[in-house]
């Protein structure tokens, strides 16, 4: 079975459903996700920050590949969870009602 993201992020597999292409899409993700889901994900990902930072920093976004982008992807996933994890205990903004993202440009990756 091929792996999803690149040689040494093997931990983030069964997360593999967080690599979201879109800010609204990785939103509506976490809304729809539960307490557990995010800090499973955030427990595993926040660990890896640095060196997927160091991996990505050494690929060309000119020649990136399927894996290099959902790992990307998936790092832009644990910025959206993190503020809940460490701060709300709760997948929605508090006290904020029907929130929503509405990105105006997004990267083309």
């Amino acid at each position: 079975m091929a792996s999803v993201f690149p040689a040494g992020f093997e931990a983030l597999e069964p997360f593999a459903d967080w690599a979201v292409r879109g800010e609204k899409a990785r939103y509506a993700k976490r809304i729809a996700s539960t307490m557990d889901e995010l800090d499973a994900f955030y427990s595993v990902a926040f660990p890896l920050l640095q060196s997927s930072r160091e991996y990505l920093e050494r690929v060309s976004l000119e020649d990136i590949c399927e894996q290099d982008k959902r790992l990307l992807w998936v790092f832009c996933a644990l910025v959206t969870v993190a503020f809940p994890v460490e701060a709300w205990r709760q997948p929605r903004v508090p006290d904020s009602g029907p929130s929503s993202i509405d990105a105006i440009l997004e990267p083309a990756i």
